[in-house]
């Protein structure tokens, strides 16, 4: 097997994930392409990981793309996450991970329902949730939860009571299984671009049409490709991970992509896609500034190569979250916040050296050009963001 050492893997980065100058992009539908999805657990990671690979980028054309073409869809799938994906990738997402995800929700709803008395029909329960906010959302009507569960008040209860008493509105649960399931989705987000107030509206009515279904193994086919496009060399741990699936599920997309083996740095094995085998040429050295959960931080399990061990304690929270990342040379050498003012401070424990510490503050220039005093929550605060010199 060809090996593919860690030197590649960052050079394909830099590249591939736009994040060398020279390879910034300038049109938004193909960065989320490159990208293959864009984290948006956090409403504002999505513009910050597109301000950082485009060569000009402003709020409002991303807003244009999710919210009036409609080319990006905001749609839970993988690991029961929500990302950004392009249209066309809505159909395997929904007939790949995002059904899998929705029938382990309504499986374990149906389980709670009964177990906390709300009803021993969990499967009545969830077709009549089903009909009555497909009915309400019906002529493009957006609501939120909160409207949703006061409108919809009477008609089915919508609490499940826990062991101390407590009555807890089970409707998001509910209405996450819906959106799993490709019937509703995140229409208008009615706060601001970092604030996230996402209104429900029926996906059929959004889009214009039902989304196109597919098997499942079509599904991960697809999906499993366009990750190694961008991502690869993955391992097979990366692709279970990325994609909350089994690993006969990720076997059976690789074999169908007749995906190429290839060996990494430390004893471990990596896959390509076949006509992707070649030798990737050096890049210069490239600094970025990477938001919460950006895709590059956390397209990998496996992160020994970007990120050294000893250090991945304070990049990434219990869970295996990534706080905000400073890079340079293609790998996390620290990361970045806000104070008060909403200026931009570098946090480097380790030091990139008087070439890499100009870069970075560059790039700390430019962002917060960008962001003009807006301050960009998130709830990602991993140790390194508290640590100070």
């Amino acid at each position: 097997m060809r090996l593919i050492d860690d030197v590649q893997r960052r050079a394909r980065m830099g590249r591939r994930h736009a994040l060398a100058p020279e390879s910034r992009l300038r049109d938004l539908l193909a960065t989320v392409r490159a990208m293959t999805v864009l984290h948006a657990t956090e409403p504002g990671t999505p513009y910050l990981s597109l301000f950082a690979r485009m060569e000009s980028f402003e709020l409002a054309d991303l807003d244009r793309a999710l919210y009036e073409s409609k080319s990006l869809v905001k749609q839970s799938a993988m690991r029961r996450t929500l990302f950004v994906f392009p249209r066309e990738s809505l159909p395997a997402a929904v007939s790949g991970p995002a059904a899998r995800s929705a029938a382990q929700d309504a499986t374990k709803l149906i389980k709670d329902l009964a177990a906390r008395r709300v009803t021993a029909d969990g499967a009545g329960w969830l077709a009549t949730v089903r009909e009555a906010v497909l009915r309400r959302l019906a002529g493009g009507v957006e609501l939120s939860s909160k409207q949703l569960r006061d409108e919809l008040a009477g008609q089915v209860s919508w609490y499940e009571h826990k062991a101390h008493g407590e009555a807890v509105p089970v409707l998001t649960r509910a209405l996450t299984w819906m959106s799993a399931s490709g019937e509703i989705v995140r229409g208008h987000n009615d706060g601001q671009w970092r604030v996230p107030r996402p209104l429900w509206t029926r996906t059929d009515e959004w889009l214009g049409a039902p989304v196109d279904r597919c098997e499942a193994r079509e599904a991960y086919a697809e999906l499993v490709g366009r990750y190694l496009r961008t991502f690869g060399p993955v391992t097979e741990l990366d692709l279970t991970w990325w994609f909350g699936a089994t690993k006969g599920i990720v076997r059976q997309a690789l074999s169908d992509l007749d995906a190429v083996q290839v060996r990494l740095e430390r004893d471990h094995t990596g896959w390509v896609l076949p006509d992707d085998v070649d030798p990737e040429p050096p890049i210069e050295p490239w600094a970025a500034l990477l938001p919460a959960l950006d895709p590059t931080t956390m397209g990998w399990k496996d992160r020994g190569f970007y990120v050294e061990p000893s250090f991945a304690a304070g990049v990434f929270d219990r869970a295996g979250n990534a706080g905000t990342t400073a890079w340079w040379d293609g790998r996390v050498v620290g990361a970045y916040r806000q104070n008060e003012e909403g200026r931009i401070e570098l946090v480097l424990p380790k030091d990139p050296g008087p070439t890499g510490r100009a870069a970075l503050l560059a790039q700390a220039q430019r962002l917060g050009d960008w962001l003009d005093g807006a301050k960009v929550p998130t709830l990602y605060k991993t140790p390194l963001l508290t640590w100070s010199r």
